[in-house]
C-alpha cells in the first residue's frame, strides 16, 4: 500500500503523471496539518476507491470529514502504515457534509468499531439537520449488540459507542486549539441542507466543496485558500435506469463538470485543486477530465487517489 505526500508545488500535468513520493519521515509527521483521503469514491462500489471520506491532520488529531464506506478500515491502514493519529480508538469526530447514502454508509462503523477497539469518549458529530435522528436510529438497530458487549463477557464500556450529535448551520460550528471549522452552504440538487467546510489548522485554510453544483458559496469559502477539495464529474453518459440525456440533466443539477471546476478554482484563487469524488460518466481518461479543467485554470491540480496525503 503506498502512501503520496504531494506539496503545494508539484501537480499532476496535463499527461496525467502521478505526482511524486515524499520520504516516510515527511508522510509521518503528526503535529504538521494534511489532508488524508480515505475514501474517494462514489456510490458505484469501485473497489480501489472506497466511499468519499477524508481526514484533516491537525496538532497530532483527526478530523473526519464525511463517513463513506470503509473509512474506519482506511484509517486504520493509515495509523499500519505511520498516520498515528488515525488510531481507531483515537476516531472520535466528525463532520458531514449531507446525508446521501454514499457519504454516511460508513457511520455505523465509524460509531460502533472504535468503541470495540477501546474508544470510551463519545462521537462528536457535526452534520445537518437529521444527523440526531440517523445516528439514534443507528444506535437503535444495534441496541442488542451493544447490550451484549456492555453486559456480556465482553465487558464494553458504556460510554464510547455514544453520539453526541450537533445539527449545524452556516457559521463557525467548532473550534479547538488546533482547528477552526466553518460551515457554508452548497447547492446539491433538491437536497435541502448541503454544506462545504473550511478547515483553518496550522495557518493553512482547506476548503471541501461537499458534494455541490457550481456554487458562489465555494468561491467565497476558498477565496485564496491553500487547498480547495471538490468533487468533480466528466464525460456523458446514462445508466441502466437513465437514458444519457436525463443522466446529465441529473448531473448538471447536482455536480460540477471538469470545465466549470477549473472556473471555480480560478475565481476562488485557489493555490492548490483537489479533486475527488470523481463520477465518470462513461469515461475513465484522466487526461480528459484534466484537460477540461485546465482549459480554465492554471494552477496546481491533483486527482486524489485513496490512500493520498497531501500537505497543502
Amino acid at each position: 500500500m503506498t502512501f503520496a505526500l504531494v506539496c503545494l508545488l508539484l501537480s499532476v500535468g496535463l499527461a496525467g503523471q502521478s505526482p511524486s513520493r515524499a520520504d516516510s519521515a515527511t508522510v509521518n509527521a503528526d503535529s504538521a496539518t494534511k489532508i488524508v483521503f480515505l475514501g474517494t469514491g462514489t456510490p458505484r462500489p469501485t473497489p480501489e476507491r472506497q466511499g468519499p471520506s477524508l481526514a484533516i491532520i491537525a496538532g497530532g488529531k483527526a478530523y473526519l470529514a464525511d463517513a463513506g464506506v470503509g473509512c474506519v478500515r482506511q484509517a486504520s491502514a493509515a495509523y499500519a502504515a505511520g498516520i498515528k493519529p488515525l488510531n481507531v480508538p483515537d476516531l472520535n469526530i466528525a463532520f458531514i457534509t449531507h446525508l446521501h447514502s454514499d457519504h454516511t454508509l460508513g457511520l455505523p462503523d465509524l460509531i460502533l468499531t472504535p468503541w470495540i477497539m477501546g474508544r470510551t469518549a463519545p462521537l462528536e458529530l457535526y452534520g445537518p439537520h437529521g444527523i440526531t435522528a440517523m445516528s439514534e436510529n443507528i444506535l437503535r438497530a444495534y441496541e442488542q449488540d451493544e447490550d451484549i458487549r456492555v453486559h456480556g463477557l465482553e465487558g464494553a464500556n458504556t460510554t464510547g459507542y455514544k453520539v453526541n450529535a450537533h445539527e449545524i448551520g452556516p457559521g463557525i460550528i467548532y473550534k479547538d486549539e488546533h482547528v477552526k471549522v466553518t460551515a457554508f452552504p452548497v447547492e446539491h440538487g433538491s437536497w435541502r441542507e448541503a454544506y462545504g467546510f473550511i478547515f483553518e489548522a496550522g495557518g493553512k485554510r482547506i476548503v471541501i466543496s461537499g458534494d455541490t453544483r457550481p456554487s458562489a458559496s465555494v468561491v467565497s469559502a476558498c477565496d485564496g485558500c491553500d487547498a480547495l477539495i471538490h468533487e468533480v464529474y466528466s464525460g456523458y453518459g446514462g445508466t441502466s435506469q437513465k437514458s444519457p440525456e436525463e443522466w446529465m440533466k441529473y448531473m448538471a443539477a447536482f455536480h460540477t463538470s471538469g470545465e466549470e471546476l477549473g472556473s471555480i478554482a480560478t475565481k476562488a484563487h485557489a493555490k492548490l485543486l483537489i479533486v475527488t469524488h470523481w463520477v465518470g460518466m462513461g469515461s475513465s481518461d484522466q487526461t480528459d477530465l484534466l484537460q477540461a479543467i485546465k482549459k480554465h485554470y492554471s494552477g496546481a491540480v491533483v486527482i486524489a487517489r485513496d490512500f493520498d496525503v497531501i500537505a497543502p
